[in-house]
């Protein structure tokens, strides 16, 4: 039996011939723009709230729910960069106020115009930082407020005479830690490191 020449099999050329037109869809994939959906089996609910640019959990299903989203009058709410990756991960639907179902791609359209708080690079951070297995949360936004007194200025969720409800994304907090470290005054320095002599 003789050795074939397989380089010469007009199926090989029909293939490579295909890939070279898939390779602009192929670098749309591996550019990262698009993530790869997983499916899951227990999916989680949510409604979108545009005034609060974050989307209102309506139906928990799994444990991921310990560390995600934050929790205010008995509601979890998430924020668009947790929204989108438990999205990505297939662990989440989100609905529209009208029931209708948000599509991934609308979803990276409301990121993208910047009234969410976040921007494409922070979610790239915070996707991969979850992906790793870290638990990530906004700065200054507590996860909960469970026996907290909730003071004017801070960081919560308040509902009005018409239900409609107001978060506050940037907490105004005197005491920062920038003020602190200015305000720190420092009188004795000395080394800790001992020579030996």
């Amino acid at each position: 039996m003789g050795s074939d020449d397989w380089g010469s099999c007009s199926d090989n050329e029909d293939y490579l011939q295909d890939r070279n037109e898939d390779d602009d869809e192929e670098d749309c994939y591996s550019s990262g723009f698009l993530s790869k959906l997983q499916f899951r089996k227990d999916i989680s609910k949510a409604r979108w709230v545009d005034d609060l640019a974050m989307a209102e959990v309506v139906e928990k299903k799994g444990k991921m729910w310990v560390t995600m989203g934050i929790v205010r009058n008995g509601n979890t709410y998430c924020s668009i960069e947790e929204t989108l990756f438990l999205i990505e991960i297939g662990a989440l639907h989100v609905l529209d106020g009208n029931d209708i179902h948000l599509s991934l791609k609308e979803l990276y359209e409301k990121l993208s115009n910047g009234k969410s708080g976040c921007y494409w690079e922070l979610f790239e951070v915070y996707k991969h930082l979850r992906s790793l297995g870290y638990v990530v949360g906004r700065h200054g936004i507590p996860w909960s407020v469970k026996g907290q007194q909730i003071q004017s200025g801070t960081c919560s969720l308040e509902g009005s005479q018409d239900s409609n409800e107001m978060l506050e994304m940037e907490p105004k907090d005197e005491n920062s830690v920038i003020e602190l470290f200015n305000n720190m005054q420092i009188t004795d320095v000395q080394s800790t490191i001992q020579s030996r002599n």
